[in-house]
């Protein structure tokens, strides 16, 4: 059983980032068997797997969600390949590769030269989001915000320590924190958006990771709206889970067809110059990804 500190000391986030990523393009080639999530108690507990036919290795992680809970995710992440099986700690799993999806999508779609990031949520999904993007971009600037704000500060702090060079703050709201940013980090479990849409500067990257339940709206529907480029991880998982854009889509604000699938952007990359937008609900592929590098660290 690897635990926190032994998935950590494995798979730095660039690694994360590069196996994230071919995990999407595999997946965009056909290389995956991927069931739709199985979710329980009205998403206290979720089941996903994931068959790469290639390699005929599978991934199976189970998570209980239960919150006021410390910790609030419980869960056990199983990789199984013929020359043995991995089972680590799927909290670390999950965070560090919620957040290399965040660092592909933003590595694809935000300016080259973008350094200022706004971090909306400071839970267990956050720290990775802050690490994703400096691994990809010059980040310079850390606006955050949270709705609890001595949360929000202890957070601010812990990201000073492990980022020095980074000038960090804590917003005194969620406009206040995107209403420079470059780039755009949602990791709430809100049912309601965060933000207006003219809080957003005109060129930005939006990175939406935190709603996983079609109750949940962290984006306005009018920033699908009006975005240049709306990229999700999966067509099918999105309109499944994924609040804000079960919206947009069924109201007429967005179509179906205009959604793009990440491992099809990676392929073919989009030219952009407006606001874009990345919502993924988390993928089996990416937890695939992240076990592979454990199986591979641990099997040598």
């Amino acid at each position: 059983m690897l635990d926190a500190d032994a998935v950590r000391a494995a798979v730095p986030m660039t690694a994360a980032i590069d196996a994230v990523r071919g995990a999407f393009l595999d997946l965009a080639a056909g290389h995956f068997v991927v069931p739709q999530r199985l979710s329980f108690g009205g998403g206290t507990t979720l089941v996903m797997s994931a068959c790469h036919t290639p390699t005929s290795t599978t991934v199976v992680k189970t998570l209980s969600l239960v919150a006021g809970r410390t910790p609030m995710i419980l869960g056990t992440l199983v990789w199984n390949t013929a020359a043995g099986q991995i089972v680590a700690d799927a909290i670390e799993v999950t965070t560090l590769r919620t957040g290399a999806a965040s660092g592909v999508a933003t590595d694809l779609l935000a300016p080259p030269s973008a350094g200022r990031l706004a971090l909306l949520g400071t839970g267990a999904q956050a720290a990775d989001q802050v690490r994703a993007v400096a691994a990809v971009r010059p980040l310079s600037r850390l606006a955050v915000f949270g709705r609890s704000q001595p949360r929000a500060h202890a957070f601010a702090e812990r990201m000073s320590a492990e980022f020095p060079a980074v000038a960090t703050r804590v917003a005194s709201s969620a406009a206040d924190a995107v209403s420079d940013a470059e780039i755009v980090c949602c990791a709430t479990s809100s049912s309601t958006p965060l933000f207006d849409v003219d809080d957003l500067p005109p060129r930005v990257h939006v990175n939406a990771i935190g709603s996983y339940l079609p109750s949940m709206r962290e984006l306005p529907a009018e920033l699908l709206r009006r975005a240049e480029c709306v990229v999700v991880d999966q067509v099918e998982a999105v309109l499944e889970e994924a609040g804000e854009v079960i919206h947009a889509v069924d109201n007429g604000l967005v179509a179906r067809s205009s959604l793009v699938e990440l491992g099809d952007a990676l392929r073919r990359p989009p030219a952009v110059s407006g606001r874009t937008v990345f919502k993924s609900v988390g993928l089996a592929v990416q937890d695939w990804a992240i076990a592979k590098l454990l199986g591979d660290a641990g099997m040598r």
